[in-house]
């Protein structure tokens, strides 16, 4: 089974044989992966009741769970990398989430959309609404985005936390990457994929 090209960049990031916690892993098809081809061992959190019945079914460790419940199940340094993708623009809390992903694991990866894109400022000055993108699908109204953000602004919150960006890669909606995105990310990256850890910790 192929994964995603996003999914792929993060595989390729995680060290064979070490420990993960997939956050918000969905039907557990990364964690999959990663047991599989790296060799991890690990756990997935998941809300979704019939996500977490696909994980079981898979054989994959699951804990159904709330992340803005926070990680107070695991210990400190658990893990050596916490995983959590398309999913910190969801989340009530993901300033404190980030911490909780520092505390229990070495390093963090997190993918989301970026709202700096250059179609969400167009539709914003021309139209005057919310934008509708390919990587923002939702009206706002049914949107499960409610803490919505630019490369810039993530990268500024890492710089306040004492977190250091390690990799970066910046793709559009169908996970391709370009020059002009590699040149002008926060205007024409539509998802990027951060890898970090705590600046005292890497």
């Amino acid at each position: 089974m192929s994964l995603r090209p996003d999914l792929e960049i993060i595989a390729e990031w995680i060290t064979p044989g070490s420990r993960v916690l997939d956050l918000g892993c969905g039907d557990g098809t990364l964690l999959s992966h990663l047991q599989t081809i790296r060799r991890v061992t690990g756990y997935g959190l998941e809300i979704d009741a019939d996500n977490v019945v696909s994980c079981v079914r898979a054989g994959l460790n699951v804990i159904q769970t709330d992340l803005d419940a926070g990680l107070s199940d695991f210990d400190a340094n658990s893990f050596e990398f916490v995983v959590m993708t398309q999913t910190l623009q969801a989340v009530h809390f993901p300033a404190w989430l980030l911490d909780e992903m520092l505390r229990v694991g070495e390093h963090g990866i997190v993918t989301f959309p970026n709202f700096g894109h250059w179609r969400c400022r167009l539709q914003l000055a021309l139209r005057g609404r919310m934008p509708v993108t390919r990587a923002l699908a939702h009206q706002w109204y049914d949107t499960p985005n409610i803490h919505l953000c630019t490369f810039n602004d993530f990268e500024t919150l890492c710089r306040k936390k004492d977190i250091e960006i390690l990799e970066r890669t910046v793709v559009d909606h169908a996970h391709r990457s370009s020059l002009g995105m590699r040149l002008l990310p926060n205007l024409l990256g539509e998802v990027a994929i951060y890898r970090f850890c705590r600046k005292d910790y890497c």
